[in-house]
């Protein structure tokens, strides 16, 4: 008979698996549950002409040690993009590609007189931009969200031509429905204590870490999910696919006397609740229905998930989440030789607005990391265009219209007959933003979550988008919920 695990991981994604995993290190036995086919949810692999790629997200920020602590710590090699990013611009006449500056956090830049912001920005944004020195460290000081910071403090153009295209580009929404702490942590302690907003962010530039801002696994950051997969199963554990949890109750623990003590442990410690009483999963999978039985239950689902499971047990009734836009990804294979050069380094990002073309983004991915730049043949290039913002459609988003958008944001000629493969990914509502009202809910739901003894909820929904978030979330739940 297979032993009762001592904790029951719903979703295998990056933050169920880095939970899971976690869990391990302190010797506790972890079945995670996946509902779908295979492991890492957003973090997803394919083959597009010949190449298994990133499909989903393809890096992760350096701005906080865990994710590269883990990649490390499995055995994983990490390497840094090559090239740099473009921002896409359309003033008037002038339509075309100008470098992201390369001192610059979100797209806020650490020097508003830099060549490439006035580039980017023009003489007058750049002279608005530069009266951040001048004003009072009280001025944003109260932003909640970062669109308001940065008008308050740069100006129209700086947020438009810059910060939009970049952090709305990372985050998948506008400036003005992300938190600032959430997105940028410790940027307003920083404004307060050194006066302006530029030199804000240069104090936290020269905190970071030398070198490029992100970094992936080689041979792709798929790698780091399915590495996580295999330390739980060889730490003894279980990882199902396919497996949909449908139902969370606790009931009485086997043994004597265990129904007094179940009763007891509803207004109990952590500690003794996890002994005193149990969790039961109603689990669907390939076998048919099943029950499984924890101590502990670990809900790292997204966030419709898990407020469905949640529902019973604690108030979600003030919950709302926040709606995330409809994405498509379109990964391009292609035979050019003009590519070679990288035109535009790693990509470009596209601002709101831009007439000559649909796209949100493009990544020059075989230019960007050297993994694929090795893999490739001559002549041959791996491209993602990304599409899709808050309002917009993506259900008619095909290879062809983002062939047209990658030779014009490119400005490199790409006929259909250099097309080799396609692969069309489209998520919807995947990436909701991390608004202040919602991080204020979620705030609130976690305290009601902490009440019962041995249940903890992690994911992007309640951490926060991007890796570093979500993985320093789940790692900390592991912490807790094994105590």
């Amino acid at each position: 008979m297979t032993p009762t695990p001592d904790v029951l991981v719903v979703g295998a994604g990056m933050a169920g698996l880095t939970a899971a995993h976690a869990l391990a290190a302190r010797g506790l036995r972890a079945v995670v549950l996946e509902a779908g086919a295979d492991v890492g949810g957003l973090v997803a692999a394919g083959t597009v002409g010949g190449y298994e790629v990133d499909l989903g997200a393809e890096a992760f920020a350096l701005r906080r040690p865990e994710v590269l602590a883990l990649a490390e710590g499995l055995g994983l090699a990490v390497e840094r993009p090559a090239g740099r990013s473009w921002v896409w611009a359309e003033d008037g006449d002038a339509v075309g590609a100008v470098p992201i500056p390369a001192g610059s956090l979100l797209g806020i830049p650490a020097n508003p007189d830099d060549a490439d912001v006035r580039l980017a920005i023009g003489p007058d944004g750049a002279a608005r931009a530069a009266q951040d020195a001048h004003l009072g460290p009280e001025v944003g000081a109260d932003a909640a969200d970062l669109a308001a910071l940065v008008r308050a403090r740069m100006g129209e153009a700086v947020l438009a031509r810059l910060v939009r295209p970049v952090a709305g580009g990372i985050h998948n929404a506008d400036p003005a429905d992300l938190a600032v702490d959430s997105v940028a942590p410790g940027l307003r302690a920083a404004l307060a204590r050194e006066g302006s907003l530029a030199a804000a962010v240069r104090a936290l530039l020269a905190a970071a870490p030398p070198g490029a801002a992100v970094a992936t696994t080689t041979g792709g950051l798929f790698r780091l999910p399915r590495a996580l997969r295999d330390a739980v199963v060889a730490a003894g554990g279980e990882v199902r696919t396919g497996s949909r949890v449908t139902a969370l109750r606790r009931v009485a623990a086997p043994g004597p006397g265990a129904g007094e003590r179940a009763g007891a442990s509803r207004g109990g410690s952590g500690a003794d609740g996890a002994e005193a009483a149990i969790w039961e999963a109603a689990v669907t999978g390939p076998g048919g229905p099943a029950t499984l039985r924890a101590p502990r239950v670990v809900l790292a689902t997204p966030g419709g998930a898990a407020l469905d499971l949640l529902r019973g047990l604690v108030d979600v009734s003030d919950v709302a989440l926040p709606a995330g836009s409809a994405i498509t990804h379109v990964t391009l294979a292609v035979r050019a030789t003009a590519l070679d050069a990288a035109p535009r380094g790693s990509g470009l990002l596209v601002p709101p607005g831009a007439a000559a073309v649909r796209a949100k983004a493009l990544t020059h991915a075989s230019a960007k990391w050297a993994w694929l730049a090795a893999a490739t043949a001559p002549g041959e290039h791996v491209l993602r265009v990304s599409y899709g913002r808050p309002g917009e459609r993506t259900d008619d988003v095909e290879p062809a219209l983002a062939l047209r958008d990658a030779a014009t944001l490119l400005g490199v000629p790409l006929p259909p007959a250099s097309l080799l493969d396609a692969r069309v990914v489209a998520r919807a509502g995947a990436l909701a933003a991390s608004t202040p009202a919602h991080l204020a809910q979620v705030a609130r739901l976690g305290e009601r979550v902490r009440a019962l003894p041995g249940l903890r909820v992690t994911g992007a929904w309640v951490a926060g988008t991007g890796l570093a978030a979500v993985v320093a979330h789940a790692q900390a739940v592991a912490g807790e919920i094994s105590q």
